[in-house]
C-alpha cells in the first residue's frame, strides 16, 4: 500500500471510522466491514461499504501508531521526506538566531513582551517563576515514559476521537509522511493513563506532571492578562473564561504534550514536526536541548533558533491572532533532527480558551481610528474543525 493511501487510511482514523475485521484462513485477504475510503482531488470522504485489503501489501502497524524509531537501522521510507533535499533547504538559512529575550521581573515587561510578539510572534522568557527543580523532574517522568517498552507505552495509546495518551504527532493527518517523533499528550490529571503505565506506582509521577501544569497554568493567566493590557483590551469577563477551570476535577483543561524525538541514522532525510501554527492563545515550550526548532521569516526562509537553558519559549497561538485582529502573528514553525546519538525532548503548555468560547478580534481604537476586523469571528470547537479541513491553514479560511 503507497504512503498516499497510508495517509488517508490515517485521515480515517482520525475521523473516527471504524472497522470490525476477520480473517480468511485460506487467503491472504482480509475482509472488512468499514467506512469505504473515497480518494477525489486530495480530499479523503467516507461511506459505509465493504472491501478486502490483500494483507500482503498492508503497511506494517507501526504506520497507524508511533513506530519504535529506537529499533530501526535505516530510515524507514514512510518517514523519508523528499523535498527536504529541494526546494525546502534551499531557504534554510545557516545562521542561528535569537528572538527577544523578555525578563518577567522587568519594569518594562508589558511593553517588553507586546513588542515581540508584534516583531517575531514569539519570545524566550526568563525569571518565570517556574522552579528549575520541577522543569527537570517533569522532563524525567518523561524521559522514563518514552523509555518505557513499546507495547507498554501502547496500554495509554491515544483513542480516536480525544486528545490525551501516547500518539504520533497530530500533524500528521495533513501529510504523506510520518514525522520521527512520538508524543504523550496530558490534559488536565495523568492518572488514568499513567495507572496502565505504572500500574503499582503510578502515584509519584501524576504528582509530578500535575504540579508543573498548576505552575504553568498560573504563569499563563499572569501572561494573559498582560497581553490584554498591551492590547487595550478591558474584558475582565473574558480573562476569567479563558482562565477557565473544569466543574467536575477542580483543575484547568489545559494540554501539555510531551515530545520526543529520537535518534536518527539519517537526520537529513526526516522531520521531527513538520511546518505548522499553534491551535493556542499562546504555547509555552521548554526544549530540553538547544537544537531543532526553526521559525519561517517571509524575507530569510527558516532560521533555526538558540533559544537560552533557563528560558521558557513563547509562541503566539491562532486564537491571539484573531483576537489581536492581526497585530500579532502566529508564527509558522517546524522541528529539524539534528541528533544521529541523542533523543532530544520538549514539553509544550497550550494555553487555550474553553471549546464553548466564541473567539472574534477586539477591534477597539488603538489610535484614533476604530480597527475594521480581519478575521470572522468562530467557536473554539468550530476552529479546531475548520483548520483540519483547511489543511492547517485555519487563519486563512477566516480572513474576511
Amino acid at each position: 500500500m503507497d504512503s498516499l493511501l497510508v495517509h488517508y487510511l490515517l485521515r480515517a482514523r482520525y475521523l473516527k471510522s471504524r472497522c470490525k475485521v476477520t480473517v480468511h484462513q485460506q487467503s491472504s485477504q482480509k475482509e472488512f466491514s468499514c467506512r469505504r475510503y473515497v480518494i477525489s482531488q486530495g480530499r479523503c470522504t467516507t461511506k459505509r461499504g465493504k472491501g478486502y485489503l490483500n494483507m500482503d501489501k498492508l503497511p506494517a502497524v507501526g504506520l497507524l501508531t508511533p513506530l519504535d524509531l529506537s529499533t530501526v537501522d535505516a530510515v524507514p521510507e514512510s518517514h523519508v521526506w523528499p523535498h527536504l533535499d529541494e526546494s525546502s533547504q534551499k531557504f534554510e538559512s545557516d545562521k542561528t538566531v535569537s528572538i527577544p529575550v523578555v525578563d518577567f521581573n522587568d519594569d518594562n515587561v508589558l511593553e517588553l513582551i507586546g513588542k515581540a510578539c508584534e516583531e517575531w510572534g514569539m519570545f524566550q522568557l526568563i525569571n518565570h517563576g517556574i522552579p528549575k527543580t520541577l522543569t527537570a523532574e517533569t522532563e524525567e517522568v518523561a524521559r522514563c515514559l518514552f523509555a518505557l517498552p513499546k507495547s507498554q507505552k501502547m496500554k495509554a495509546l491515544n483513542v480516536p476521537g480525544t486528545a490525551n495518551g501516547y500518539c504520533m504527532a497530530r500533524l500528521t493527518k495533513h501529510h504523506d509522511k510520518m514525522m520521527w517523533h512520538e508524543g504523550f499528550t496530558v490534559i488536565g490529571s495523568p492518572v488514568d493513563d499513567f495507572k496502565k503505565l505504572w500500574p503499582s506506582d503510578y502515584q509519584p509521577f501524576c504528582d509530578k506532571m500535575e504540579e508543573y501544569q498548576l505552575k504553568m497554568k498560573a504563569l499563563a493567566d499572569k501572561l494573559i492578562s498582560l497581553i490584554f493590557k498591551f492590547l487595550g483590551i478591558s474584558d475582565e469577563d473574558m480573562v476569567k473564561k479563558l482562565s477557565y477551570i473544569d466543574p467536575a476535577t477542580g483543575k484547568p483543561h489545559l494540554a501539555l504534550r510531551l515530545n520526543s524525538f529520537p535518534p536518527c541514522p539519517e537526520p537529513s532525510k526526516v522531520i521531527g514536526l513538520a511546518a505548522h501554527t499553534d491551535t493556542s492563545l499562546f504555547t509555552m515550550l521548554h526544549q530540553a536541548r538547544r537544537e531543532g526548532l526553526q521559525i519561517l521569516n517571509e524575507k530569510d526562509g527558516w532560521l533555526p533558533l538558540a533559544p537560552r537553558s533557563d528560558a521558557l519559549i513563547i509562541n503566539v497561538g491562532d486564537f491571539l491572532q484573531i483576537i489581536s485582529n492581526g497585530r500579532f502573528h502566529s508564527v509558522p514553525h517546524r522541528v529539524m533532527i539534528r541528533e544521529t546519538e541523542k533523543t532530544t525532548m520538549s514539553m509544550a503548555y497550550f494555553f487555550h480558551p474553553p471549546g464553548h468560547l466564541h473567539v472574534a478580534p477586539y477591534c477597539k481604537p488603538l489610535s484614533e481610528t476604530l480597527q475594521t476586523p480581519i478575521y470572522k469571528g468562530v467557536n473554539v470547537k468550530e476552529y479546531f474543525v475548520i483548520k483540519a479541513k483547511a489543511s492547517g491553514k485555519g487563519i486563512a479560511a477566516l480572513t474576511i
